[in-house]
């Protein structure tokens, strides 16, 4: 539980530094990436945060259910996601009239999960009771913002899972979730710099 507090934590301060300092959309350059973007995840049930740091570079984290699979077995329960993202396709959406409000674009992703032992649901893993697993590795991901607020995000990528006790492996990362955007959005109008 101290960990989320300090993600939470960490996540406020971020906001409230980079408000403090002066930053604005202009003084970065983010022109179609929101700056802010809370989200509830529906069919996986959580919440994340995406926050905008430069033109098409976004960082997210959010807090939920997930699954781990790898060559040494599966593991079901509370887990931690932190990305880097680069959106490489706003421009190409805006030449062919396509939403880019609440960051629907295709991105090229740095992944880290962290799987909690005191969280974890099942598991076939051997290694003692108590093991955390993180998985870090580099996704593909797609990203939908509807006017409504309906979100989809697909990831798709590969990683190198480390826990503590048992073995360490490679295996696929993929993470599908459908959710609802709960802070208000752009205008669906794209923005030219």
């Amino acid at each position: 539980m101290n960990k989320i507090l300090f993600f939470l934590l960490v996540l406020v301060g971020l906001t409230v530094q980079s408000q403090s300092y002066g930053v604005t959309e202009k003084g970065f350059g983010i022109v179609n990436l929101e700056r802010h973007q809370f989200r509830f995840d529906l069919l996986s049930p959580g919440i994340s945060y995406e926050l905008g740091l430069f033109k098409n570079v976004s960082a997210s984290g959010g807090l939920g259910l997930g699954y781990a699979t790898y060559e040494e077995g599966y593991a079901v329960g509370v887990t931690l996601h932190t990305r880097v993202r680069y959106y490489h396709n706003f421009n190409r959406r805006i030449r062919n009239n396509k939403n880019v409000s609440g960051n629907s674009g295709d991105y090229f992703g740095a992944a880290r999960s962290i799987f909690f032992s005191q969280g974890r649901l099942a598991s076939n893993i051997e290694g003692p009771d108590d093991f955390n697993l993180g998985v870090f590795g580099a996704v593909y991901g797609i990203q939908r913002t509807y006017p409504k607020g309906f979100n989809f995000n697909v990831e798709l990528g590969a990683g190198y899972y480390r826990g503590d006790g048992v073995p360490n492996g490679y295996g696929p990362l993929v993470n599908f979730t459908f959710g609802w955007v709960a802070t208000k959005r752009k205008s669906r109008k794209p923005t030219f710099d």
